[in-house]
């Protein structure tokens, strides 16, 4: 897990494999599994970090390079604390979506289809993704916002952006520290 260099708001990560996965479709069973107990504790550290459960996840998963929205052919899962009706959004933009798990995320990919993958309220869902713009969920997470430059291309080290990422690396290594001295004794008391 790493802050997005170009945030979209505080608090935004990323999840990023180790190895090379095209998207999360690819991944084996085990390897779906660990990414799922990432989320969880993405989920633990946001509560610690900014007081609340909800999370919004959002992949543009690739069947093809560069497809479904997708810039970067690399398995990235982008995680921001909070909800931000961004299914609602896709879906007005006519991409329905269905519950998603892994089995749905691979069958899209075993079509040669590009996806979407959006979890938030506690609900994965899958969208079709083929024809979809360059970075559309990070487009549609800032689309309810006026004059904001959602492209990572366009954000990148610029001021906001810049004080958005240290503002999460702030809150999360606070959030990750263990307890100091005089709170562990104030805990007993």
């Amino acid at each position: 897990m790493i802050p997005d260099l170009a945030p979209l708001v505080e608090g935004h990560v990323l999840l990023v494999t180790r190895e090379h996965h095209q998207c999360a479709a690819m991944f084996g069973p085990e390897m779906w599994v660990r990414a799922r107990r990432w989320r969880h504790r993405v989920a633990r550290l946001y509560h610690r970090a900014y007081g609340t459960d909800e999370l919004l996840l959002f992949e543009h998963g690739p069947a093809r390079p560069q497809g479904g929205g997708a810039c970067i052919d690399h398995a990235h899962w982008h995680f921001i604390p909070g909800t931000h009706d961004l299914r609602a959004l896709v879906e007005a933009h006519g991409h329905r979506g269905a519950r998603a798990d892994h089995g749905a995320l691979r069958a899209h990919l075993r079509t040669g289809r590009s996806y979407l993958l959006i979890e938030e309220d506690g609900v994965a869902t899958v969208h079709p993704g083929d024809g979809v713009r360059s970075q559309f969920l990070r487009w549609a997470v800032t689309a309810t916002r006026q004059d904001e430059t959602w492209r990572w291309q366009e954000t990148f080290g610029l001021p906001e952006s810049r004080r958005r990422f240290f503002r999460t690396l702030q809150a999360l290594r606070a959030a990750t520290a263990p307890p100091d001295e005089d709170q562990l004794s104030d805990s007993h008391l």
